[in-house]
């Protein structure tokens, strides 16, 4: 960054980037022609043709070679503003940029600078909301947990302390789940930044955790989850939590959009280049030819569930860019309407 300062306080070349390249392209082109000028006009000694083709070669491949060095030397601030956007982008690091200088780079460097700094601003006051609501969240879990449980201290009948055991285990599901949403929002490490190291997930964990969280809505509904698993163990770069979380909104958007007393498939397999994770159902479907569509944020195509269930239209989307983020893919399929529909996630192989 000395030589880009050095030039910026050249009066001509403050407010110019492209000039400041152009002065020294400029400089670095009349050196050769210099240096042959000052050799002929001022060497007393005898020199042939072939000296002079020698020298001049020399000279310019001399000047080509500073020209290029001191040329690289200019183009640190862009240097300088694309490690800023990556650092941020990958590490949530927040760069101390130069914001002094007037011409086109030191503009790029003011505007990232402007950029990271409001939207790092932006984040922390999403999160304290999302921290707010997830505290009042958790208060409004609690009324139908202390509910049930006063109903189980009044001795109730066998069928109604069975229900009221599945409100407290709901309630404690909710508990789990927003304080899991909490705990990851705090650690932004675990959304924002992509994971380095290969782990090894269980599928059978991932799935039984995902069964407990859905026991009562499938009760609700009379739907069995069934599990085939060609692959129980899988090595992937991505964090275990947040591909629970993206099979357990997959397979809650399949119960939610499929017929009483039917079932939702999981299935995982492998061909050796990629792992596919898959979740089948025989619900409401959708037309193929949409099936880019019911990715996109708040989409046209959201609907009520089979028990008019809501939906907020950003279930899938965040999917979609949790996978792609992590290196895989998430698409869907569907025959048609009320014939069903697939979700398939793919990573790469890694051995």
């Amino acid at each position: 960054m000395k030589l880009y300062q050095n030039l910026a306080t050249i009066g001509f070349l403050k407010n110019s980037y492209v000039y400041k390249f152009l002065f020294v392209a400029f400089i670095g082109i009349h050196i050769p022609l210099i240096g042959i000028l000052f050799f002929v006009l001022y060497s007393k000694a005898n020199f042939s043709t072939a000296a002079l083709l020698v020298f001049s070669l020399i000279m310019t491949l001399l000047a080509t070679g500073v020209t290029l060095f001191i040329l690289k030397k200019l183009m640190q601030p862009i240097e300088l503003a694309s490690k800023a956007l990556n650092d941020y982008r990958l590490n949530k690091t927040v760069a101390v940029l130069p914001l002094h200088f007037s011409d086109e780079a030191g503009l790029l460097l003011s505007n990232i600078h402007n950029s990271i700094t409001e939207s790092e601003k932006f984040i922390i006051e999403k999160q304290d909301l999302i921290y707010l609501l997830s505290h009042d969240l958790k208060t409004f879990s609690g009324h139908p947990d202390s509910l049930a449980r006063l109903i189980l201290e009044s001795n109730p009948t066998e069928e109604i302390a069975e229900l009221a055991q599945l409100i407290c285990q709901s309630s404690q599901e909710q508990f789990k789940y927003i304080d899991k949403f909490i705990k990851m929002l705090k650690d932004q490490d675990q959304i924002l930044k992509v994971v380095e190291d290969e782990v090894i997930i269980d599928l059978e964990d991932v799935m039984l955790t995902i069964e407990n969280q859905m026991r009562l809505l499938m009760k609700t509904k009379k739907i069995s989850l069934v599990k085939k698993l060609d692959v129980s163990t899988v090595k992937l770069k991505i964090d275990p939590e947040l591909l629970i979380r993206v099979i357990f909104n997959i397979i809650h958007n399949a119960i939610k959009f499929s017929f009483s007393e039917s079932q939702v498939q999981f299935s995982s397999y492998t061909d050796q280049e990629k792992i596919y994770l898959k979740i089948t159902d025989y619900g409401v479907g959708f037309d193929n030819d949409k099936k880019d569509k019911i990715f996109n944020k708040f989409t046209k195509m959201g609907r009520l569930g089979t028990s008019d269930e809501t939906s907020t239209g950003l279930g899938l989307y965040l999917c979609k860019q949790i996978i792609e983020k992590n290196g895989g893919t998430l698409t869907a399929t569907s025959e048609g309407e009320n014939k069903g529909a697939s979700f398939t996630i793919a990573f790469d192989s890694i051995a």
